[in-house]
């Protein structure tokens, strides 16, 4: 599934902006880069945006300056701006100017992609594809968000279970990150509304949940992948890959 969402990122720092591209296109996004301000705004006037992510600190023309005559073209495209600047001076001109939100460097991938997510869906634009996913097949079982319902059904039996809400959030989560590692903050943003602590080790409480729920399916597994989150493993997708 392909996301048609166009994002002008601007970030003068080359390497961090190739990382950036490749981390959103790596989520569907389709990506321009470029490398300065002026180079920015040239870029933008040639085509549509659906957002736009700009540094602040830039040669020829900075962040700030860029969003003003980008605002002249199009006052309705979100604006996301990037810094290494902590001064509250520089983060009310930014909210002054028009931004949507204000990241300051260094940050976490992922939360820049949820921001990018929540920004998009606040705009009113379509943004993450896989939130109109409602049934999943996983291994043996069959998974219906909806109606929070996870169902083993191998040749010989058939088994119900219903999930809590939280169950069922966290599992549909897995089943989008299949065999892909599911980040930690990604979950506990998406369900917990925020990354801390105590949110972690509820998380960690409705893993040990789900791992008993897919215990009936020697196919499947989640493991923890240290410092970052957990993959849910399907080895059955795997063989018919191989």
């Amino acid at each position: 599934m392909t996301n048609s969402q166009k994002i002008l990122l601007v970030e003068d720092d080359r390497n961090f902006g190739d990382v950036l591209k490749s981390y959103l296109e790596m989520n569907d996004f389709d990506i321009t880069l470029a490398t300065d301000g002026e180079q920015g705004l040239e870029t933008f006037k040639k085509s549509k945006y659906d957002l736009c992510i700009f540094d602040v600190m830039m040669p020829k023309k900075d962040g700030f300056t860029l969003a003003k005559e980008v605002r002249d073209i199009d006052s309705e495209v979100p604006i996301i701006f990037l810094t290494a600047k902590t001064l509250k001076e520089d983060i009310v001109e930014g909210f002054r100017i028009g931004a949507d939100d204000y990241i300051t460097k260094p940050f976490n991938s992922e939360e820049l992609l949820l921001r990018v997510y929540a920004i998009l869906k606040r705009s009113g634009k379509k943004a993450d594809p896989s939130e109109d996913i409602k049934e999943f097949e996983l291994g043996n079982f069959h998974f219906n968000y909806p109606l929070r319902e996870l169902t083993f059904n191998p040749s010989t039996t058939k088994e119900l279970d219903k999930l809590s809400p939280k169950e069922a959030h966290l599992l549909r989560l897995f089943c989008v990150y299949k065999n892909d590692v599911l980040p930690r903050s990604v979950a506990l943003t998406k369900i917990w509304g925020e990354d801390n602590y105590f949110t972690a080790r509820s998380m960690d409480v409705f893993v040990t949940k789900l791992r008993k729920y897919l215990a009936k399916d020697k196919d499947l597994e989640i493991v923890n992948i240290h410092g970052n989150g957990f993959r849910l493993i399907d080895r059955s997708v795997e063989l018919v890959e191989k």
